[in-house]
Parts: structure tokens; C-alpha cells; sequence
């Protein structure tokens, strides 16, 4: 397979050019990577209207992938944006109100993008005991929602995988959203692998209609690298991606991140496949041997090792902090998991290093202080509402009773405990302080607070 981005980037890098266009580095190193770093010149084609060597590129990706394939150079919050925009034209074609169920462990950018949309969210509860990073839903939960809500929803939005390696049952929920005349729309940011497993998981395959993918988190491509995917179902939507993603998109990409999805092309449909297939049960071998001597895994995505260590006297803050000691470094962690995150592209002495460490840490009795669950809260606000009202920062232990204005969240993971324009009750404010947030946004109530 050719690489039409990166060659035309090499073959400029490599020729005499005058640069009298940006980037203003005119291709001089300063980190090393400045010579392939273009802009839309002549030959460089431009992402949202592409006719040469992008539009090549993503064609080659969209056969790899087996499903019309969209680049974004600024990551999967580009693509839920986007996929979310044409769920409201898809509404809208249907005479549906700008509604969309979602599961509770949505990304930041899903609120933002309900702002900037003006679209209303029904929220799908699930009880579970992992905590607010878990979304998996139940059909039961689906019909649950779906017979209460006032306005019937145009779209569900599910995360699959979630930050724990959890995969959702996307086609029983496709098989729900269809018979409904819903969209499916997946965040499968930490998913860009599962189609090249021996028995792919992609969501489009299972059944999905429009999914975001962040290369860069499980690929070989530079951060910023994702893709957005449609189903033969919505062909008039994939129609519509370009437009789409301009609205929200800057009008400078980075080529430099458009050359390692070029390249990723390559490798998806060279090596990696078998690369995959022979890390597979090096990661199978090292959970087995985690649970062997007494860790608790929870999870079912396959390259994904996620730790409940408090049963072995730990928490996860704690197994990471002894890990950066030897220079290893986890995806995530706090009080109740580890998150490690394992491509081809680590090194199997990388593996046994980490395992090494891990088994030779003594157990301690278990922790038994477990996360708060928290019961559904009150929408006092719509989110366009309260992200445009004036706000003031409270301790969290002072915000019961009053309406969150923000979402007081870090990334990773960047899910929020409690929803923009939700009423903080007792065991919110609690959720809070566990997940330790130490203050929190609250739309002011009265004149004499805000800007």
C-alpha cells in the first residue's frame, strides 16, 4: 500500500523548496520534525474538501477498515462533535426533538458539544458498583428510559470501551436504537484496534452507525490522530462528514498528524494484524498471572489491564506511584484501579519488568472503604443554559443543594462525576470529595456572586 500523505511530505522535506508559506519554522529544525511540518500548499490537498492525496488516504483507510472513514487531526473531540451535529440533522429529517440518550460515563466533549448544539440529554442509568467510569446499560435500562422520557430521543450515545476496558453489547443496543429509528453513536476512542482482532469488535461491524476511533491511543500515530466511521446505513450522513467536521474543526491541521494516520495505513494492512495477534495472549498471560497471586481484574477489553488493587492492600494511586519509581508510568489510577494500557509497540522485557514489580509487592489486609454509589440527580438547568451563566467556585462540601455550573473533572479520564446543571444533593457533594475534587462550579442564585 502507498502512503500518498507522507510521500508528497517527504519528497517536499527532501527537495530545495523555498518555504514563502507557513509554518514560520520554514521547515528549520528545532524539535527535528519541523522539514515534514506543511500547510495546504499546492499538492498538499486540504482535509475537509480532498481531492488528491488526503482523499486517497482515507479511501485507503476506509477499505482497511470496511466502512466510509474519516481523518481528524484533532482527536476523537472533533469526531463526537461532528457525529452529534449530524445526529441532530438526522432528528430533524425525522421530525425528532434534538434529544440524546447517553449512558453516564460520557467524555467531557459530549457536554460541551449539548452547548454548543443546544440538544437535551436523557440519561440512562445502570447501578453498578465500579464507579462512575463504568457506562455499560442493560436493554431493560434502554426501555426503562426510553418509555419515561418526555421527548423520545433521536440518537444514543454509548462509550465502548469505557476507561475500564469494559466493551458494551453494541448490538443488542443497535438492534434497541433500530427498532426505535435512533442512531447509534459509539465513543470508541480506546478501541481503534478491535477490528484487527481474530474476531473483530468494531462497532460499526456490530452494528453501530456512526463511531469515533482515537488512532493515537492504541495505534502507532502521533496524539491528535482519529478517525470517524460510519455504517452503510447512514450513507447520506458519511455524505455530510466533511461539512460536519469543518464547523468545529481548526483550518490549520496538522500534517505531521495526517502523515502518521497515512502511515498507520500501511502497517494496518501490513504487519500489524499478526503483531496484534501475537501480543493477544502476552497480555492474556499477564493478567492470569496478576489474578494467580491475588489482584482483582475487572474488564473485558482484550490489550487493556485494569487492577482493583484494594483487595490486595492497595490503591491504585498507590501501584502507580511504586511504578513510576522504576520509570513505568499507567494510563490512569485512583483510590479503586490501575490502568495499563498495552500495544504491540511496548516491549515484552517492558511487560515482564511491570509484572515483576507488581508480583513482588507483599498483600496487605484489603481496603474495604469502597466508592459511594450515587442515586440519580434532579436537571435543574439545561447544559446550554448553565454553561453560559455566571458561576462561582465553592467547596465541594458547601455545594450541596446547589447547581453544578461546570464539570469539575481532570484528564484522564475526563468523565465528570456530576452533570452540568445538575442539583448537587448530599451524596453527590460525597462522590465528590472521593473522587477528590476539593471545589466545584455552581451557578450563582442570586445577583451578588459571578463575573
Amino acid at each position: 500500500m502507498n502512503t500518498p500523505i507522507y510521500d508528497f511530505a517527504r519528497r517536499y522535506a527532501d527537495s530545495d523548496a523555498v518555504r514563502l508559506h507557513m509554518p514560520g519554522h520554514k521547515g528549520v529544525p528545532f524539535l527535528g520534525c519541523e522539514a515534514m511540518d506543511l500547510t495546504e500548499i499546492k499538492g498538499a490537498d486540504e482535509l475537509f474538501a480532498p481531492e488528491g492525496i488526503i482523499a486517497e488516504s482515507e479511501r485507503q483507510a476506509s477499505d482497511i477498515f470496511g466502512c466510509p472513514t474519516f481523518y481528524s487531526a484533532e482527536g476523537s473531540s472533533l469526531c463526537i462533535r461532528a457525529m452529534l451535529y449530524l445526529a441532530m440533522q438526522y432528528g430533524l429529517e425525522q421530525g425528532r426533538p434534538p434529544v440524546v440518550a447517553a449512558a453516564r460515563n460520557v467524555h467531557k466533549t459530549f457536554l460541551t458539544a449539548a452547548a454548543l448544539l443546544d440538544f437535551d440529554v436523557e440519561w440512562v442509568y445502570e447501578s453498578s458498583s465500579e464507579g462512575y467510569l463504568r457506562g455499560a446499560v442493560s436493554l431493560h435500562s434502554l426501555e426503562q428510559m426510553y418509555q419515561t422520557a418526555e421527548q423520545k430521543p433521536c440518537a444514543l450515545y454509548l462509550t465502548s470501551p469505557d476507561y475500564l476496558g469494559n466493551i458494551a453489547d453494541i448490538t443488542a443496543a443497535a438492534a434497541f436504537c433500530h427498532s426505535h429509528k435512533m442512531l447509534l453513536l459509539v465513543d470508541g476512542a480506546h478501541g481503534a484496534y478491535l477490528h484487527f482482532l481474530p474476531q473483530p469488535m468494531h462497532p460499526i461491524g456490530l452494528g453501530a452507525d456512526i463511531c469515533c476511533c482515537s488512532a493515537h491511543k492504541t495505534l502507532p500515530v502521533l496524539t491528535g490522530g482519529a478517525y470517524l466511521h460510519f455504517s452503510d446505513r447512514v450513507k447520506n450522513l458519511a455524505k455530510q462528514a466533511k461539512a460536519a467536521m469543518y464547523l468545529f474543526a481548526s483550518t490549520s491541521p496538522s500534517y505531521l498528524i495526517l502523515e502518521s494516520l497515512d502511515l498507520c495505513n500501511a502497517y494496518l494492512s501490513g504487519e500489524y494484524p499478526h503483531a496484534l495477534q501475537e501480543w493477544l495472549p502476552i497480555v492474556k498471560q499477564l493478567k492470569w498471572s496478576l489474578q494467580k497471586n491475588g489482584y482483582d481484574l475487572c474488564g473485558t477489553e482484550p490489550m487493556k489491564v485494569t487492577i482493583r488493587p484494594k483487595g490486595y492492600g492497595y490503591s491504585g494511586k498507590e501501584l502507580a506511584d511504586i511504578l513510576e519509581m522504576q520509570q513505568i508510568y499507567a494510563e490512569f489510577a485512583d483510590d479503586d484501579y490501575l490502568v495499563l494500557m498495552l500495544t504491540p509497540q511496548n516491549t515484552l522485557e517492558q511487560i515482564q519488568k511491570t509484572e515483576q514489580i507488581l508480583l513482588d509487592l507483599p498483600g496487605k489486609p484489603a481496603i474495604v472503604r469502597n466508592a459511594p454509589c450515587m442515586p440519580p440527580l434532579v436537571r435543574a438547568m439545561r447544559i446550554r443554559d448553565t454553561l453560559f451563566a455566571p458561576k462561582e467556585r465553592v467547596p465541594a462540601e458547601k455545594s450541596v443543594g446547589r447547581i453544578c455550573g461546570e464539570f469539575a473533572v481532570s484528564c484522564p479520564p475526563a468523565v465528570p462525576v456530576v452533570m452540568c446543571g445538575e442539583r448537587i444533593h448530599g451524596d453527590a457533594a460525597e462522590c465528590l470529595r472521593y473522587y477528590g475534587v476539593q471545589s466545584v462550579h455552581v451557578v450563582c442564585e442570586s445577583a451578588d456572586c459571578g463575573i
